[in-house]
């Protein structure tokens, strides 16, 4: 009996005492964010979010205008080959003495002429413009230099000869005009230059 005891004593010491839900519980880390600061970057991450897609749209508006504006950019480009040729082609005729006393001379140049013509004007009408050259100043963003051309009358950096044709579509370059410029030289220069081509003659 005294053993059943023992046994019910130490069953009883064993079980927890229920705790009172109604005691007052430890104060918990607040883990809730305050609604003021919640809704502030809520806020802030709409107006980035509102930046991102105007920036989208306006890259989209400009990619969809230049398609319209320049979509023929590259073909044009390819076409200036046309003009190049043909005007190559008259000065190989032009320069060949077998056919200057043909009967025919004429007429080729003619429709040569002719057919560059009506070129160009077809550019033009697209938007794409020769560029000006003999006598104007030279500007790196339209024209680039590959000569010098010595000459007491004429300034530095002015044009004088054009040695292949630049062209504009609507404000962009197209392609530069391939120029030779002006060196300015005095009387001087002139002389000392054929001083020095006489003694180097002599030797």
């Amino acid at each position: 009996m005294e053993k059943e005891k023992s046994e019910d004593q130490n069953n009883l010491g064993n079980e927890e005492t229920p705790k009172d839900e109604n005691l007052p519980k430890e104060d918990a880390p607040k883990s809730e964010i305050d609604p003021i600061v919640k809704i502030s970057e809520l806020e802030e991450k709409i107006v980035r979010l509102y930046a991102e897609m105007e920036n989208q749209r306006r890259r989209y508006e400009k990619e969809k205008d230049d398609a319209f504006e320049y979509g023929g950019f590259s073909f044009a480009k390819e076409t200036l080959n046309l003009i190049d040729n043909l005007e190559r082609s008259k000065l190989t005729i032009k320069n060949d003495e077998s056919l200057k006393n043909s009967d025919g001379f004429d007429k080729i140049l003619n429709h040569l002429d002719i057919i560059y013509n009506d070129m160009i004007h077809i550019l033009k009408k697209n938007n794409i413009n020769p560029i000006e050259a003999i006598g104007k100043k030279l500007d790196p963003n339209l024209h680039q230099a590959m000569m010098e051309i010595e000459d007491e009358n004429k300034d530095n950096g002015i044009i004088l000869q054009e040695i292949q044709k630049g062209f504009m579509m609507k404000d962009r370059l197209l392609r530069p005009s391939l120029v030779g410029v002006a060196k300015k030289v005095t009387k001087k220069d002139e002389n000392s230059s054929e001083n020095k081509q006489n003694s180097d003659e002599k030797k």
